[in-house]
């Protein structure tokens, strides 16, 4: 869950390029949830469940999958019943339902909130009440604190990579029924390979950034604090992606795979800090994350489960 943040009030009103219609295609509805987006969440999700102690069961992990994704999904489209006009204002954003008026405030308000409340029921219901209060609480934070804080300041991304990184631990407590130390091992890789990953995203789109008004590190700091910052992340990411074997997950392919492509991604990260890298390193940066992030659970899960 992820993106900039509201110019506006929160209330419940138009806005957008053009007079939005009351009623939205299913087109339209479907851009609100942010498809690529909830992919990954579900993915994540999935991955917990997997890396989870015991017996994976069909219909509780459909479940889980089903109402975290539709939780998401809520979140996404509220977040951009928020944003609407910051987004207006970004090439990569400006295509949205909301700015271009395929879509009403009010619509994607309630199109959210319905979808939401039935994700969190379906979990409430079918995957445990651990799996449930956790996608509450990431929906929450993610609309309620990280959307308005992203326009005060560059700490927003701290935040916003707290229900980011929830979903594996959602995962994990629709199979355990708890929060365990495997589960926060999994939140902690996912929290932590959010920060460079952000970053370089910050840095690539600054200007976008800053003529949305939102207070990312490149805007705030500069190009030079951003870049020691992402280095730093991606230091962290490496020692936080070998800590799984200390609480009984993974084996030893995993260390392999996690410390190589670890070292890897972190010489990339180090080599744009100590060479001032500027847009093109930084690309290289991002599109490395998402391997990276599979190569890591994918791994994980698979050393776990197989032994």
């Amino acid at each position: 869950m992820s993106a900039p943040p509201t110019v506006s009030s929160s209330a419940p009103s138009g806005g957008g390029a053009s007079a939005p219609a009351l009623a939205a295609s299913p087109g339209a509805l479907w851009e609100l949830t942010k498809p690529g987006v909830t992919r990954l969440v579900v993915i994540t999700t999935a991955a917990g469940a997997f890396a989870a102690p015991g017996a994976v069961e069909g219909a509780r992990l459909a479940a889980a999958l089903g109402g975290t994704a539709l939780v998401v999904a809520g979140a996404n489209a509220l977040n951009q019943a928020l944003e609407r006009e910051t987004d207006a204002l970004m090439s990569r954003t400006r295509t949205r339902p909301l700015p271009e008026g395929r879509v009403s405030a009010e619509v994607a308000w309630g199109f959210g909130i319905v979808v939401a409340l039935a994700g969190s029921a379906l979990l409430a219901v079918l995957a445990g009440p651990v799996a449930a209060a956790l996608a509450v609480a990431a929906l929450v934070v993610y609309v309620g604190a990280y959307t308005p804080m992203k326009r005060a300041t560059p700490l927003a991304l701290y935040v916003g990579a707290v229900p980011g990184a929830l979903p594996p631990l959602i995962g994990w407590a629709s199979v355990t029924g708890e929060v365990g130390l495997g589960g926060l091992a999994l939140f902690a890789i996912l929290f932590v390979w959010q920060l460079p990953h952000f970053l370089a995203i910050a840095t690539f789109r600054r200007d976008e950034y800053a003529r949305a008004g939102i207070r990312v590190a490149p805007v705030v700091h500069g190009a030079a604090s951003t870049r020691r910052q992402l280095a730093a992340g991606a230091a962290a990411l490496l020692l936080v992606s070998l800590a799984p074997p200390l609480v009984g997950l993974g084996g030893p392919a995993y260390v392999a795979v996690a410390s190589l492509t670890g070292l890897a991604y972190g010489a990339l990260a180090v080599y744009g800090w100590l060479r001032e890298g500027g847009e093109r390193w930084a690309r290289a940066v991002f599109f490395s994350s998402m391997p990276h992030l599979v190569a890591l659970f994918t791994t994980l899960v698979l050393s776990t489960r197989l032994g």
